[in-house]
């Protein structure tokens, strides 16, 4: 079984296939719509992280006693 001529390879006329499904379109247009929403998530979830990590490191310097201390 030979391949399209415009394609290098089976794999690629493979994914040319798939990029024509209704779900392939559906997911970049889903992705292209909720990758703001995504990435101030990630945003503000890193900054909860970074602020309980804060805690922890004044909690375990004052709590920790010399151990703590280089």
């Amino acid at each position: 079984m030979k391949h399209s001529p415009e394609f290098r390879s089976k794999r690629e006329e493979e994914r040319a296939a798939l990029k024509n499904t209704a779900g392939y379109k559906l997911w970049s247009v889903m992705f292209t719509l909720l990758y703001p929403f995504i990435a101030i998530f990630t945003f503000l979830f890193s900054g909860v992280i970074m602020f309980f990590s804060g805690i922890s490191k004044v909690l375990a310097y004052l709590f920790g006693g010399s151990h703590a201390r280089r």
